[in-house]
């Protein structure tokens, strides 16, 4: 592959994890801005009764309704605040386990590459096909032929020994569900 497709694969790479962080800190923010709005109008409605109290004429029916919104409003944040961040910790935990598993494919798909012997172009179509693109879009992304990349695929099935694309995806599936994600030490009793 050519050091531009690289460099434009990575930059392309670059750009959408830039956006998925982007993405994962605007929820946070929304959030906060959120609770910091409710904590404002929590403040506002309690210095208004506070002001009530004082006064010499008291509205008891008002004064009632302004507690209970703010009592109401003060519940709502408190347990939005834990839920929302209850979420945002399992999010955390997903994303941790996501990135384990990335890296146990990635990991288990160099060592097969390895054992097969395959070349950097065969590695290239190999991880193009595992992910699903197929042959054409294979053969842009690595500014080919259709042909050159049908040639790396029969190349790569018969190192593999397997017939077809199928084949090739089930051996890694087949061993990565055989593969424990976290340590004999970290596996939950």
């Amino acid at each position: 592959m050519s050091q531009d497709g690289d460099a434009g694969q990575s930059a392309d790479a670059l750009s959408m994890g830039s956006r998925r962080k982007a993405a994962h800190l605007r929820v946070p923010f929304a959030f906060v801005a959120l609770a910091v709005c409710q904590c404002a109008c929590t403040l506002v409605f309690t210095v208004d009764i506070i002001l009530e109290l004082w006064s010499t004429q008291r509205d008891i029916f008002h004064l009632g309704l302004e507690l209970t919104a703010t009592l109401g409003l003060f519940i709502g944040a408190f347990f939005g605040v834990h839920w929302v961040s209850r979420l945002l910790r399992k999010q955390e935990d997903m994303t941790r386990s996501l990135t384990a598993a990335s890296g146990v494919l990635s990991d288990l798909m160099a060592s097969y590459f390895r054992q097969w012997s395959l070349t950097s172009a065969e590695i290239d179509v190999a991880t193009f096909t595992i992910k699903g693109f197929s042959i054409a879009e294979t053969a842009a992304m690595r500014k080919s032929t259709e042909g050159t990349v049908k040639s790396h695929l029969n190349a790569i099935y018969r190192k593999a020994g397997v017939q077809g694309r199928g084949q090739l995806v089930s051996v890694l599936v087949e061993d990565l569900l055989n593969t424990p994600l976290l340590g004999e030490d970290k596996a939950p009793h």
